[in-house]
């Protein structure tokens, strides 16, 4: 009878469980196997790709306007309009008509007096509060404190090496000197 090594065993074990795995994983979508792994292409949206606003339906059909064909719909907004609303905010705000209507001034108003110019600055100079005075969830997600700032120089290799220029003649800036890498840290 002919053994098999422990190599051969523990690699075999490894691909089954991984195929296991991945086979589970795949059957946890609203999809198949091929959705899962993103082979099925998309289908787009129809309320995405269209141009149009859609139709509403009036309250009541006997007030309706009289349609006159070839003029815009009322509702319709211009692509050049809605690209200057993206662009630029205000632009939404102060709507088709020109100046602001009383319940935006009003909004304006309540929101308080304009910043400073120079309100990027100021908040730039505010200290950022430190890792203790972080919430619970920041302690959860970020529980392996931060390594400190610099590089760490690896002093028994940077002797060895001060100690070689220093034989050969070389001035001590001479090469690279050696760090210590921070390590893998294992699975978490």
């Amino acid at each position: 009878m002919k053994r098999i090594p422990l190599a051969v065993v523990a690699g075999r074990a490894r691909l089954a469980f991984t195929l296991a795995a991945v086979s589970l994983l795949a059957g946890c979508g609203n999809g198949g196997l091929l959705d899962t792994l993103g082979l099925v292409p998309p289908t787009p949206n129809a309320f995405l790709v269209t141009t149009q606003p859609p139709l509403a339906i009036p309250p009541n059909l006997d007030s309706l306007p009289t349609p006159h064909p070839g003029k815009p719909r009322p509702q319709a907004v211009s692509s050049r309009l809605r690209a200057e609303e993206t662009l630029v905010p205000e632009v939404a705000l102060a709507g088709p008509g020109g100046p602001n209507s009383p319940g935006q001034r009003a909004l304006v108003a309540a929101a308080g007096p304009a910043a400073p110019p120079n309100v990027r600055a100021e908040l730039a100079k505010e200290p950022t509060p430190s890792q203790s005075e972080q919430g619970p969830l920041s302690w959860l997600l970020f529980w392996r404190p931060s390594p400190p700032p610099g590089v760490v120089v690896d002093p028994v290799r940077e002797a060895r090496r001060l100690q070689m220029d220093a034989a050969l003649g070389r001035p001590p800036t001479y090469g690279q000197t050696p760090i210590i890498q921070p390590g893998g840290h294992g699975l978490f």
